[in-house]
């Protein structure tokens, strides 16, 4: 024996090992693609600044060309008038030359005029300063600056990793609250990630057999709710990263925390041939269940035709599928596929609006073929009969209680079966409707008979947090349950 517990031991413990290997290389793997992702970010961010430095230079160059442009214009228009004005008085002075050399009084006295003309020559009023400088210094740009902030540019900071607060998660009433802190304050931190999957391992994530990762991003508080789940696993694996701005930084150590619930689907290979069932579903069907006939013995077939996905239930499966008779007569009857044997556990049943008859419960397996649902002494259920006019009672070894109280749109059954109790509640409000208190000697399948109209179930919930007050509250009260529930089998 002894022998045998070390070998068990060490065998899990290589299994560990495997384990720790394939998550080694998986982080390689990881650790060489977030490389090249890196590079290649790092290469559009270098790319990005060389596309804006290229777009800077060629306006600056733009704007230089221009001055130099305005400058040469001005200068050159000043040139062109000075030509001008030395054209002009080139021939001034000539033709004044020329008046000079005249000798006779009367005759120069006929060009006199030539003074007025020498001093208005356009010479005169010319300016002798270039309109503009030959400068281009105003045009000159310090990089001094840019160089500095370019020479001191480093890896953004990245945020450490947060640490989720286990003593601050829970795990109630179909929801998970998550909760973490980061190790030292940083006011950096833009927002969260929260990664979350399920799995039947407790411990580290595994890499073989899970499934991938669900992301929630742009989480701005350090806590998290995930509400309106379905526990179809044992357990569900989380982690937390923190962001700033520009980079994530790395993940949490992960966490698992424990979601188990009980999970059934309808065995449809024993139901009535008058009912049309899938998985969570069940509707009358008058036609006699002939489509139903053409797949008599096949196992798991999902409404696609494609076989179903292996499901892993927590609770044995003590009725195998065509292991008994399918209901008959008028016993409108289909049991659950999975086994109560103990624990407490919950689920919950919403009728279509036009269902005229159907019945909520328990049975153990042995339920006859012909039998109805509390009309035995291996049943219990509540029965709804809006034909007519509606009743609502309980019922158990054909005796029933009439319940003077309005018929619910979804029903919770919750079944403790070490307790030996069966209660059933509103499911919106969480009422109390009625308890059946017993002895359950064998164990438990959910049963449900639905006449002119259909069930919908909700499975894989946990028990929820005002049921378990209830319960409490209940437990503490005496004589507070009827005739029926004082019934030990």
């Amino acid at each position: 024996e002894t022998l045998q517990r070390i070998v068990s031991t060490l065998a899990n413990k290589n299994d560990e090992i495997h384990n720790f290997i394939d998550m080694l290389n998986h982080t390689i793997k990881n650790v060489q693609e977030n490389s090249s992702n890196v590079i290649s970010e790092l290469d559009e961010e270098f790319d990005g600044l060389y596309s804006i430095l290229d777009e800077m230079k060629g306006t600056m160059t733009s704007t230089i060309q221009q001055e130099e442009a305005r400058k040469i214009q001005a200068l050159q228009n000043q040139l062109s008038q000075c030509s001008s004005a030395l054209e002009s008085s080139e021939e001034l002075l000539e033709l004044a030359a020329q008046s000079l050399d005249i000798k006779d009084p009367v005759e120069f006295s006929k060009v006199e005029n030539i003074k007025l003309i020498v001093t208005m020559a356009s010479a005169f009023r010319i300016s002798l300063k270039p309109k503009v400088s030959d400068s281009m210094t105003h045009l000159t740009v310090d990089f001094s600056l840019e160089r500095r902030m370019l020479q001191a540019l480093k890896f953004l900071p990245v945020p450490k990793a947060p640490e989720i607060d286990l003593a601050a998660c829970l795990v109630a009433d179909n929801c998970v609250t998550v909760a973490w802190r980061m190790p030292e304050e940083d006011n950096r931190i833009d927002h969260f990630i929260l990664e979350y999957r399920k799995t039947n391992f407790d411990g580290l994530p595994r890499v073989k057999d899970e499934q991938c990762w669900e992301v929630i991003d742009y989480i701005k508080a350090s806590e998290y709710t995930l509400s309106g789940l379905k526990f179809d696993t044992k357990y569900m694996n989380f982690r937390v990263q923190a962001c700033n701005k520009a980079v994530a930084g790395e993940y949490s150590e992960p966490v698992t925390l424990e979601t188990k619930a009980f999970v059934f689907n309808l065995d449809n290979t024993s139901s009535h041939l008058n009912l049309k069932v899938e998985d969570t579903y069940v509707e009358w069907d008058p036609t006699g269940g002939k489509g139903q006939e053409k797949t008599k013995g096949k196992e798991n077939k999902g409404r696609s035709g494609t076989p179903s996905p292996k499901r892993t239930s927590f609770s044995p499966r003590s009725l195998t599928r065509g292991s008994r008779d399918r209901f008959t007569g008028e016993s409108y009857t289909v049991l659950g596929d999975t086994a109560i044997e103990s624990g407490q556990h919950y689920w919950e049943v919403r009728a279509q609006k036009d269902c005229k008859s159907y019945s909520v419960g328990v049975a153990y397996k042995n339920l006859g073929k012909f039998d109805q649902l509390g009309k035995t002494n291996s049943s219990w259920c509540i029965h709804i009969n809006n034909w007519l006019q509606t009743t609502f009672s309980a019922k158990h070894n054909n005796k029933a209680r009439t319940l003077d109280i309005p018929v619910p749109d979804r029903i919770g059954v919750y079944c403790d079966f070490d307790g030996g109790q069966l209660t059933f509640y509103n499911a919106n409000s969480k009422q109390l409707l009625y308890t059946f208190r017993t002895k359950f000697t064998q164990p438990l399948l959910p049963g449900f008979m639905v006449w002119c109209g259909g069930l919908i179930l909700s499975t894989g919930l946990q028990v929820p947090s005002a049921v378990k007050t209830l319960q409490k509250s209940e437990n503490g009260l005496s004589g507070s349950v009827g005739s029926l529930n004082n019934v030990t089998q």
